[in-house]
């Protein structure tokens, strides 16, 4: 059972998928691990750590991989990079999936099965697999770092000889789990926080991390979730007055957090031009969904863009700027993940296919793209099945058939009696003429 940690190919990617922790981990598990040279090299891990925990370090991308079972990368690779793995060789990591159709279709072509570990469900037994939960955990805590360094003052309140410095008024909008992490990481930097969230649930969080709830808290938003926690669809009427007072709200802030991002879809705008031109100046925006367009109309992804002396921070793979702690979490998601595909016995790879866990996250196998909800959003066609065997109609009982009958011959019409004389009943008590003689003409064999 070999496992290959790849070094990623994007420039902006400084994560790996392994720190020497889980290397430790899996060789204990049975597994030999390949790292790749400079792997780990943007997350402050050297080779050397690689190699103390039992790796062994391949010199080039071909040399790691080949005769994989399985590859851990933190993006998805492109089907060139993976030759020399096994047949049905598990590929394990975010992969990105919708607008990326022909990559994936090409993955799949490549003969590997794609497991995509934000596909991972939200269940008890998933959560130490949850990569969305711990990369945005991060990038809760970066956005107040990058919030306040580019905010040129301090955050909290401070009593001096001199005077008193006002703490800083932070508005994060969205209360998941980026969200409540920055409110717990402005709140500790001395900051008066506020945050809002679609939910009704959200309320009782915000307020125990110390934050005050802004929404319109009528009877719609009070049913505004659904039994399973999803948001609801607001009505246009609501959508606006809750506009309303974000927009008054957000002109009295120093720094507002936006946490809308959604896997695999545009972001939600949620701060338009005239919010923007509507704070103070030297105010800052930290828009976390950049990397798909961005919660502020004004956001410039990968740029720090400045309008009307207003910062927007439009940072992109925010966890990646923090990548030690990525990394180290990051690893862990996908060692416990893999750890439920080893056979402790054999100490060999065995998948069940079936394991709730795999259906959810698995995207290509033998040659084909199988997820359910890319077949769905028409990234692939369902596989062929051959069309079942119709079952014969049943037949309806036929009724028996009566013997036939010879049909008695044609009687010759007595000459000179007339049709009505000939159909007259017979006088009762005389005997029935006795039939004419059969015709040798007649038709009758």
């Amino acid at each position: 059972m070999k496992i290959a940690i790849v070094r990623e190919k994007n420039s902006d990617e400084p994560r790996v998928a392994a720190t020497p922790e889980t290397v430790g981990k899996i060789i204990a598990l049975g597994g030999g691990v390949w790292v790749e040279k400079g792997a780990g090299s943007g997350s402050r891990i050297p080779d050397a750590a690689f190699r103390d925990a039992g790796a062994s370090i391949g010199t080039t991308t071909a040399a790691t991989l080949k005769d994989a079972d399985v590859v851990f990368c933190v993006r998805r690779p492109m089907a060139a990079d993976l030759k020399g793995v096994k047949k049905n060789a598990l590929i394990i990591g975010t992969m990105d999936p919708t607008g990326n159709e022909k990559e994936i279709a090409e993955l799949a072509q490549a003969g590997v099965a794609l497991i995509a570990m934000e596909f991972m469900p939200r269940i008890s037994r998933a959560q130490s697999m949850d990569v969305l939960s711990s990369q945005a955990n991060l990038a809760g805590y970066q956005s107040i770092i990058d919030g306040a360094e580019e905010f040129d003052r301090a955050l909290p309140m401070m009593m001096t000889a001199a005077g008193t410095v006002h703490p800083a008024k932070i508005f994060v909008m969205g209360a998941g789990v980026a969200g409540l992490q920055a409110i717990a990481t402005a709140r500790r930097l001395g900051a008066v926080v506020t945050a809002t969230d679609v939910r009704p649930a959200a309320k009782e969080q915000v307020e125990s991390l110390g934050a005050k709830f802004i929404a319109v808290e009528d009877e719609e938003f009070k049913q505004a979730e659904t039994a399973a926690g999803y948001a609801k669809q607001m009505s246009a009427q609501y959508q606006k007055k809750q506009a309303e007072l974000t927009a008054v709200h957000i002109a009295k802030q120093d720094i507002v957090i936006t946490t809308a991002l959604i896997p695999g879809r545009p972001a939600p705008r949620l701060i338009s031009r005239a919010m923007v031109e509507s704070m103070a100046p030297g105010s800052v925006i930290v828009d976390l969904a950049a990397e798909r367009g961005g919660n502020c109309e004004m956001t410039r992804p990968g740029q720090v863009a400045i309008h009307k002396d207003v910062k927007i921070v439009g940072y992109t793979n925010v966890p990646g700027r923090i990548a030690a702690s990525a990394s180290q979490l990051y690893a862990r998601n996908l060692l416990t993940f893999t750890q439920t595909l080893i056979e402790t016995e054999t100490k060999t790879i065995k998948v069940d296919w079936e394991d709730e866990l795999v259906k959810a996250t698995l995207l290509t196998r033998d040659g084909e793209i199988v997820h359910p909800g890319l077949i769905k959003e028409g990234l692939a066609k369902p596989a062929t099945k051959k069309p079942a065997l119709k079952k014969p109609a049943a037949k309806k009982p036929v009724a028996a058939k009566k013997p036939a009958t010879r049909k008695a011959p044609a009687k010759k019409p007595a000459s000179g009696k007339t049709a009505a004389a000939r159909a007259a009943p017979k006088p009762v008590g005389k005997a029935a003429p006795k039939p004419a003689a059969k015709s040798k003409t007649s038709g009758d064999s």
